[in-house]
């Protein structure tokens, strides 16, 4: 019986921007499965909730309608993470020539850690080169539209949240 190919896609995700599903999307064709997941940091102040990040992600996945794609959080190692889901590889991906400075260390970290586990990096595709969740934040912060940047029902999400919390 052959192996199963499970692959982890580590995001920000905050929020999910269409760059993000776009990579998703294209791994989700490669692999029998995907854990699409949203780091969380304990030093880092979020905007959204773990619960609301995760609900962002799924929007996107039932939009698209990827069965193989498992929407989850982790902390810690992102390698601990991928030998916990029994993945051989992570994805991580380039926008730009400056993500892969960042990639690249962290690539070398995890290699350091479990050198079984390979990192394939997939370049976003041009439309989506200025496309970030910092800025698709900074713009709903301001009361610009976003939906250049996530889908238009993760703008509305967006968009009520910050609304409930005065923002």
């Amino acid at each position: 019986m052959p192996q199963s190919r499970i692959v982890v896609y580590p995001t920000s995700a905050h929020p999910p921007t269409l760059g993000h599903a776009d990579i998703v999307c294209r791994v989700s064709r490669q692999f029998d499965h995907v854990f699409w997941a949203a780091a969380v940091n304990p030093k880092k102040q979020y905007l959204f909730t773990q619960e609301e990040r995760l609900v962002m992600m799924m929007e996107y996945v039932r939009h698209h309608g990827l069965e193989n794609v498992t929407v989850e959080t982790f902390s810690g190692a992102t390698v601990r993470y991928a030998q916990k889901r029994e993945a051989t590889a992570l994805v991580k991906g380039l926008r730009n020539p400056d993500d892969f400075q960042g990639e690249y260390q962290q690539a070398l970290g995890n290699l350091g850690i479990d050198a079984t586990i390979e990192t394939f990096c997939l370049f976003g595709r041009p439309e989506y080169y200025g496309v970030s969740s910092s800025l698709a934040r900074e713009l709903a912060l301001l009361g610009e539209n976003i939906e250049g940047f996530v889908l238009p029902s993760v703008a509305k999400m967006v968009v009520n949240l910050l609304r409930e919390r005065g923002a």
